[in-house]
């Protein structure tokens, strides 16, 4: 028998927090719509993933590419943050001696 690492309660409650953050950043979006996009989109990967790990726990998958829709929120969130930094190092001024 395979030793699971995750349990399909736990996998619920995860899922339930990740709604709730996701909730959050949808109603908060005109606050910093970079940033709530951001934790929106990590919010619905987490989702995604512990909806699916639920569904193989079960032996009823119904997901039709999860491993897509998480890529392709993953980019969003990435591309954000690469943004930010370049932005970030931008700002800082340059040293001389």
């Amino acid at each position: 028998m395979k030793n699971e690492q995750f349990d399909i309660e736990t996998l619920k409650l995860i899922s339930n927090k990740l709604d709730y953050i996701y909730s959050i950043a949808k109603a908060n979006y005109n606050d910093n719509p970079e940033l709530m996009d951001t934790i929106e989109h990590l919010a619905r990967v987490g989702n995604m993933f512990a909806n699916s790990k639920i569904q193989e726990l079960k032996g009823h998958v119904e997901t039709a590419n999860p491993q897509g829709f998480i890529l392709a929120k993953l980019a969003n969130s990435y591309s954000r943050m690469k943004e930010y930094e370049k932005q970030k190092d931008s700002e800082f001024p340059p040293w001389e001696l």
